[in-house]
C-alpha cells in the first residue's frame, strides 16, 4: 500500500500518525510541506478528497490567522488557498493519503481506517492509549 504524509515534525499530532502508520509496517512517503508545499493544484486536489473547504483545512494556533484576519468570511476558498500557498504553516496537519482515502488525522487515530494492518493498540506521546477498533 502506498501511503503519504503531510507531516510536521515539530506537531505532536502529526509525529504520532506518522508512527503509527510504521508500526502497522507501512513506511510512508514524507512529505515535510513547511519545507516542501505542495503545488497549487495538489492542494486543491488534496481538499477535494478530503471533501471540506479550504477554510476548513486552516490551522489556527501557532500561525498568522488572527494577524491575517483570516476570521472574517470574506475570504473566498481560493484567496485562502493562496494564503496557504504563502504561509505552509495555515496547513493543517497530518494530512494522510492512501488507496483507502484522503484524511486529516487530528486525532492521530483517525489514521488508523486508513492503513491495511492498523496497530491494535498505540501509546500516544502524552502517554494515552490508543486501542483500535478492529481485530
Amino acid at each position: 500500500m502506498s501511503v503519504t504524509i503531510y507531516h510536521n515534525p515539530s506537531c505532536g499530532t502529526s509525529r504520532n500518525t506518522l508512527a503509527m502508520i510504521r508500526q502497522s509496517g507501512e513506511e510512508p512517503e514524507v512529505i515535510e510541506y513547511l519545507q516542501t508545499p505542495p503545488s497549487r493544484a495538489r492542494l486543491v486536489e488534496l481538499i477535494a478528497a478530503l471533501g471540506i473547504s479550504a477554510r476548513e483545512l486552516l490551522r489556527e494556533k501557532g500561525t498568522p490567522y488572527a494577524e491575517l484576519g483570516l476570521a472574517d468570511p470574506k475570504w473566498s476558498d481560493d484567496e485562502l488557498i493562496d494564503l496557504m500557498l504563502a504561509h505552509p504553516i495555515l496547513i493543517n496537519r497530518p494530512i494522510v493519503v492512501t488507496a483507502k482515502g484522503v484524511r486529516l488525522c487530528r486525532p492521530s487515530e483517525l489514521v488508523l481506517d486508513l492503513l491495511d494492518r492498523p496497530v491494535d493498540s498505540f501509546v500516544k506521546e502524552d502517554g494515552e492509549v490508543v486501542i483500535s477498533g478492529k481485530t
